[in-house]
């Protein structure tokens, strides 16, 4: 598969469950702007089939190459961001709960999601945007919910991208970051606060926001519960000590941006 339509579907797989990016989109596009991607993010669990080497095959066989690792170890996360040669092409970063950093009963909650997954499970290019492969209460999710946010995302929504980034440095008419986040407020767009509205600064060479995912109706086996959903990052980068614009990552950042799904 191509990944200009690998991104597509996975594109339209986000907005479905964000209306939000397509309004945020005609709001910027509206002022002239062409609009860039600079990274897409998944997440998983550490285990097996669906662990974050598994996740990243696809992307490694289309081009991409390993480029930086994170941890989060309050939240019980480790991360990893992949880059394409063609610079055009967002990076992708995946994160994974380190289940074994969790309580016995999450583990035990998680174990029982992973043996629903077929003997020969595999991960494709389809499987970005194949949603939950299980069956879960909304006991569990709650419980889930109840230790860990990131979680019970990953349990209710299953694979699809958790979000996808603008970026800021590619937009004419937003001088900064911060005109961005005032124009988009001013049109109803609720941003994520945590740690303030704006996570860095120019000396770590980046500086991002983004908005606090809205709810949708999840079906679970019991009932019906509203769940954040997926959430819209801006991301602007800055020159680093040898003139480049830098790519990684600052992982006490990404901390705040990961509670755009919290509740």
């Amino acid at each position: 598969m191509k990944l200009e339509k690998l991104f597509q579907q996975m594109w339209d797989d986000y907005i479905a469950f964000n209306p939000m990016a397509a309004k945020i989109h005609q709001l910027i596009e509206k002022r002239g702007e062409k609009i860039l991607n600079d990274h897409i993010a998944l997440r998983t669990f550490n285990q097996g089939p669906i662990g974050l080497q598994a996740v990243a095959k696809p992307f490694l066989d289309l081009g991409y190459k390993y480029s930086g690792e994170y941890e989060f170890k309050e939240k019980k996360l480790y991360a990893q961001h992949f880059e394409h040669p063609d610079v055009q092409q967002p990076k992708i970063f995946i994160s994974e709960l380190l289940v074994e950093k969790m309580s016995a009963s999450t583990q035990k909650i998680i174990a029982l999601l992973l043996r629903q997954l077929p003997a020969d499970f595999k991960i494709t290019h389809d499987f970005f945007t194949s949603g939950r492969p299980w069956k879960l209460t909304s006991q569990d999710y709650e419980n889930l919910s109840g230790e860990s946010e990131y979680a019970s995302w990953v349990a209710a929504y299953g694979f699809r991208p958790n979000h996808f980034t603008i970026n800021v440095n590619a937009l004419k008419t937003f001088p900064s970051l911060q005109s961005l986040n005032e124009y988009l407020q001013q049109n109803g767009i609720v941003l994520n606060a945590s740690g303030g509205i704006v996570k860095g600064t120019p000396a770590e060479y980046l500086e991002q926001s983004s908005t606090m995912a809205e709810k949708t109706n999840v079906q679970f086996e019991d009932k019906t519960v509203p769940v954040p959903a997926c959430y819209y990052e801006f991301a602007r980068r800055y020159a680093d000590k040898d003139g480049k614009l830098y790519q990684g990552f600052i992982a006490q950042s990404a901390d705040k941006i990961f509670e755009s799904t919290n509740r």
